[in-house]
Parts: C-alpha cells; structure tokens; sequence
C-alpha cells in the first residue's frame, strides 16, 4: 500500500488517548478519526489529534460511509464489536481489538466476523508481552524439567490478578498458584516469567513504562494486518511468523567438514 494506512481509533480513555497519540505521530498511519460511546455535548469538551465522534446506538455504518478507514482499533468495551462488527467486516476493514474480556459469546462473533475480514483479538496489545510468551513457550520446549514461576506487579489499587499473567499462565499450562502478586505505589505493568535450573535461573522480563507500549502495539498489529486474507489472528502468531521468517536462513548451511 503506498499511501498510509487508514484507522479509525474507538475509545478514548486514558489508554485510547495514548494509543491516538501514538497513532497520530506514525508516518504511515492516518488517524482518520476517534469514536466515543457519549453524547454530542461531550464530545464538545474533549480534545482529540483527530476528528472526535460521539457514537450511540445507531451503529458505525453511517460513519464507515462518510469517513472510510482500512483498519478500525477498538479499545472501547466488549459491547462494542456488536455495534461495528457486522457493517466492518461488511465493508472490509480490519478490526485489531485489545479488549480483554470477550465472553464467549463476543469470542464467537469474532470468528464469524473472520470469515469476511482481518480480526485480529489480543487481551494485551504490547508487543513486548507477546513476545515474552512467545519466547517463554520457546523456553519451556527447550527445558520442560525448569521449574516456572511468573511474578507480575501492579499499583497498589489494582484489585485483581492480572490479566495477562493468568493468560501466560496459561499458555505454559501452569495452575494459578504459579501467579505471584505484588501490589505497590503506581506500577503500571510489570510481567516476569522466572525459569529455575539446579544451577541457572533465567528470567524473562516485560516492563510497562507508560500506555504509549499500547500504541506501539496497535501500530505493529496494523501493520502486520495489511494483505492479509480474512481470518482470525492473534498477536503472538503473528510475532513467532516473524521470528520464523528471521530465523530461517536464506540458503541451507554448509555440510559440516569432517575430519580425517
């Protein structure tokens, strides 16, 4: 695509005001317009790098016509893919969403939207985080018998377990007893996968400075979206793609020489 690509941006709370902020100062992104489920009047009190729109219950058709994007970013709420989905995927533009509690009914209606678009669906939209599950899934292939602790620490108000540890969790197929909370001051984020061998400790760290990672997340998913046919994707299939094509040499090594 030669020219920029096209996004409209829904949601503008603290993590969709720096995720636009981001988006704005990308050379080959145009942010086209950001969408926020309020009234006129206060759309009138915000101020916003790109035409602010205030959304109902009407839908998205209206403002996909008027104003045409190729990819919309969703950091709104769950109920929202129900609002644009259908009349996105109709017109398809690609939806990369960073909402973290799809119910399975949301999850189902994704795929559905998949079969006509590029859905792309990740709870945690930093680049850093899916790499760390990548790499700690590579980690644990490598060394099955490691033991695996995951630490992650927040503010101190955060009342729940994090998210994206249970989800790393997970993936590792650890129990949750293998989640360590720590709560304290303002930390925004901090994820650490801890491999324990009889005679190394390997750790693997993701810190989250500010809700910049956010944006620099979306614009990585955006890109990656771009020629590719409709389908559900995730972000760290997309980075272990990457980290295949990186990876794979170019022509095969030459045969070891032996000696004689």
């Amino acid at each position: 695509m030669d020219r920029p690509v096209r996004v409209g941006l829904l949601g503008y709370g603290r993590a969709g005001q720096a995720v636009a902020r981001v988006l704005d100062t990308t050379e080959d992104i145009d942010l086209r317009w950001i969408a926020k489920r309020c009234t006129p009047t206060e759309v009138e009190r915000l101020s916003a790098p790109a035409p602010l729109h205030a959304v109902g219950k009407a839908g998205f058709d209206d403002l996909f016509e008027r104003e045409a994007v190729d990819v919309l970013v969703d950091f709104s709420s769950p109920r929202a893919l129900r609002a644009y989905g259908r009349d996105a995927a109709r017109r398809r533009i690609g939806i990369v969403s960073a909402i973290s509690n799809y119910s399975a009914e949301h999850r189902a209606l994704a795929a559905r939207l998949a079969a006509t678009t590029a859905v792309m669906v990740s709870p945690n939209m930093t680049f850093g985080i899916n790499f760390l599950l990548v790499a700690s899934q590579m980690l644990q292939h490598l060394a099955p018998y490691a033991d695996i602790e995951i630490i992650e620490e927040h503010f101190r108000d955060k009342p729940e377990t994090s998210g994206t540890a249970m989800r790393i969790a997970g993936t590792l197929n650890l129990d949750s007893t293998k989640v360590n909370s720590i709560r304290v001051g303002g930390i925004v984020g901090h994820h650490e996968v801890v491999f324990g061998f009889p005679y190394q400790t390997v750790r693997l760290t993701h810190e989250s400075i500010s809700r910049e990672a956010f944006g620099t997340g979306a614009v990585y998913a955006i890109r990656q979206l771009q020629g590719r046919p409709p389908g559900l994707y995730r972000y760290d299939d997309l980075i272990r793609e990457s980290m295949r094509e990186a990876l794979s040499p170019a022509e095969p090594p030459a045969a070891r020489r032996k000696c004689s």
